[in-house]
């Protein structure tokens, strides 16, 4: 089966699945590879065009070099067929580069990249971030743009600067506006600045059918890791209606924990299955996510 284009893989739903863990009785914690895979299964079952492991949702940030190793492998096993795509962020641009060299030999399809950083990054350290990726790989990458994780903020003219490097495939922009004019204003000043080869994909699963109307290719989906089969009809039908009762959940207690306790409550992944000191939603909220879940066809 041919590779992808960059406009296949950056196109409709990219689901993100968790990264489950198992705790043990002295508190350590391990990557459930077992759960890693089911959840990727499911997604390629389900037709996801893309699957993206280790991204936010997947606590890349919590792993170390071999965890995150571990993942993308049982990933790539887990759906054949189906193209995996590797986040690869990291502190230290040459720890970026390693986690780079392991997608590459995993057969990752592509790459997703955010400027994660201790110290406040300028805008020339983001842009030199991308060239040492961009120069150094053959695989497309996705520059991942989640600010409230980062701290850094994006600019349409610093995406037109980094949408410029080679290899850079796609742009995924954060939550847009609920006005959907305002949303439409604010994926054309993204569009102006980045050519037309390079696909916009929005984030924030809520805004992900704003998104998707006012001009985005993509849905880097969150939930769509736990409930594939839902996200995808979401996308096919410009109509949220099924996933929108999860929506406030998760602006109130964010997507990440309302994925872990629906993932959980599904028996997709274990109990208190979250990379500690992170932890899980209590009972009243895990009450209203299995409540929210009821409208969620197979």
């Amino acid at each position: 089966m041919p590779a992808p284009t960059p406009a296949e893989l950056f196109s409709g739903l990219s689901a993100f699945p968790l990264t489950p863990f198992r705790r043990a009785a002295d508190g350590t914690d391990t990557v459930d590879l077992d759960a890693v895979s089911s959840l990727v299964a499911r997604c390629a079952s389900a037709g996801a065009q893309s699957i993206t492991v280790l991204g936010s949702t997947g606590s890349y940030a919590y792993l170390n070099r071999t965890e995150r190793r571990d993942v993308l492998e049982a990933a790539v096993a887990a759906s054949p067929g189906s193209p995996v795509l590797a986040g690869v962020g990291a502190l230290r641009t040459s720890a970026v580069l390693e986690h780079v060299r392991d997608a590459e030999a995993a057969g990752a399809a592509g790459l997703l990249l955010a400027p994660v950083s201790y110290q406040p990054l300028s805008e020339d350290e983001v842009v030199g971030l991308f060239d040492d990726v961009c120069r150094r790989t053959e695989l497309p990458v996705a520059l991942y743009d989640n600010p409230r994780t980062t701290g850094f903020r994006f600019t349409p003219e610093l995406y037109g600067r980094i949408a410029a490097l080679p290899q850079l495939a796609a742009v995924k922009i954060p939550p847009l506006p609920e006005d959907p004019a305002q949303a439409r204003d604010v994926v054309a000043a993204v569009r102006a600045e980045v050519p037309d080869d390079v696909a916009l994909g929005i984030s924030g699963d809520p805004s992900a059918l704003r998104g998707l109307t006012s001009g985005c290719a993509a849905w880097f989906s969150v939930i769509g890791g736990v409930l594939p089969g839902a996200a995808r009809r979401l996308v096919e039908r410009r109509d949220d209606t099924e996933l929108s009762p999860l929506w406030p959940l998760m602006a109130t207690h964010g997507s990440l924990r309302v994925a872990a306790a629906a993932a959980e409550h599904l028996g997709l992944a274990p109990r208190d299955c979250l990379p500690r000191p992170l932890r899980g939603l209590d009972e009243d909220a895990r009450a209203h996510v299995a409540d929210a879940l009821e409208t969620v066809q197979p």
